[in-house]
């Protein structure tokens, strides 16, 4: 069965190289009983690529048991997927076959493997290791023939050097490891699945599918999507009952989204075209604000290593006076220009003024906000580019759509 056939089969919808390739690799995988584990964020649907692993496999007949191991509690997880012998615990009124009995001949799916308890995890590696388990409560070793498949949202690496999951079942569990891409690495599918949703509810509701106009398009596909493909499912559910108008502008969708101002993707790609916060911005401007101290410090070594003679040309006491005054801290005063002060007799000749001055103006110069630096660096790249917001957005680091929005919100000219 090739990829498109699966993808119709269980109503897969995009195609994103990423999606392929999870596709590809379950299709390969699935004639085999080698253990698979899932990986990829929340709301990604790993829970689809058990379900193709196993209606392409020779135990398509057999019993398919997905699990949500963080749903169960701790002291009965074991009783779940083992079973129980009556008596073996306060309640037991009687014996119970787990899921692993159940499943025999079949396939698991252990979804938020990470949940398990330890010693779960320990049971759970036997069962992996040699096909045997015991029941809560018995000696007697069962036989199990099940096909495993796990999935997690978690780090590993960072859940076993925490403590919180074994190492060696991570080995067992991950023979094949298959990874979803988030949604907002698909940015091709995202319209695709949202029209998809759209004719569900449509159905569903019994009302006229909702559209997007080209600009809430362009705001769907460079929003984060923090909760993929589950939070896109909510979003358009919500609209299509909420909206009277059935076709949606991006002012209209924006208004649904959560401000991505507030999200952090999970991974940045400096390739990809992302939605960047003011906080990145107020970053930005840290770093240049880092470069020009380091500028200075530079040109302080280099007067103080002329020796006790030299004198300042126009350039370099109009950047110390820029710097002075924009950057140094008033505690750093004092120490940061010794040698400059007492060395050179016409910057020590104004330094009384200058220092006066400075004083005046530090209860004003403390006073400036981010905000009042975010407002300047930008008109600094609206003017450095001529007005040209792609570029200048470019220049910040943001998308176009936040500078926009920032140019607005300072009344900016351009």
């Amino acid at each position: 069965m090739d990829i498109q056939q699966i993808k119709q089969r269980f109503s897969i919808i995009g195609n994103a190289p990423l999606l392929n390739r999870a596709l590809e690799v379950a299709a390969q995988v699935a004639p085999t009983d080698i253990s698979v584990l899932v990986t990829g964020e929340s709301g990604t649907g790993k829970e689809i690529i058990p379900q193709v692993i196993h209606q392409l496999s020779s135990r398509k007949h057999g019993e398919y048991i997905a699990v949500n191991c963080g749903a169960i509690p701790e002291g009965t997880i074991d009783s779940e997927l083992f079973g129980h012998e009556k008596g073996s615990f306060t309640g037991a009124s009687g014996s119970r076959e787990g899921y692993f009995q159940v499943a025999d001949g079949g396939t698991i799916f252990l979804d938020e493997v990470a949940e398990l308890p330890m010693q779960t995890q320990v049971r759970l590696l036997r069962v992996l290791e040699t096909g045997e388990f015991i029941r809560v409560g018995s000696s007697k070793v069962i036989k199990t023939n099940v096909r495993v498949v796990a999935a997690t949202n978690e780090n590993m690496s960072r859940a076993i050097q925490s403590g919180k999951f074994r190492e060696d079942l991570l080995y067992r569990l991950s023979t094949v490891p298959i990874s979803l891409p988030p949604l907002r690495q698909r940015k091709e599918d995202i319209n695709l699945i949202f029209r998809k949703f759209a004719s569900d509810f449509a159905d569903k509701y019994r009302m006229p599918p909702i559209k997007l106009t080209e600009d809430a398009v362009h705001v769907l596909e460079n929003y984060n999507w923090p909760g993929n493909i589950r939070q896109l499912k909510n979003l358009v559910e919500q609209i299509s009952v909420i909206e009277n108008k059935r076709e949606i502008d991006g002012i209209t969708l924006q208004s649904y989204l959560p401000k991505a101002e507030d999200q952090f993707p999970s991974v940045i790609n400096k390739n990809e075209q992302e939605n960047f916060s003011e906080r990145e911005l107020m970053y930005k401007f840290l770093f240049d604000m880092k470069s020009d101290l380091n500028d200075l410090k530079k040109l302080v070594t280099e007067l103080i290593n002329q020796g006790p003679e030299f004198q300042l040309n126009s350039d370099q006491s109009a950047m110390i006076n820029r710097m002075y005054n924009d950057i140094i801290p008033v505690n750093d005063h004092a120490t940061l220009l010794p040698s400059i002060v007492n060395n050179n007799s016409d910057f020590r000749a104004k330094e009384e003024p200058f220092v006066n001055d400075f004083q005046e103006h530090v209860e004003v110069e403390e006073s400036l906000s981010l905000e009042d630096r975010e407002k300047e660096l930008i008109q600094k790249a609206l003017d450095k580019h001529r007005g040209k917001r792609k570029y200048a957005a470019d220049e910040l680091g943001i998308s176009e759509r936040t500078l926009y929005r920032k140019i607005k919100e300072y009344n900016l000219p351009g």
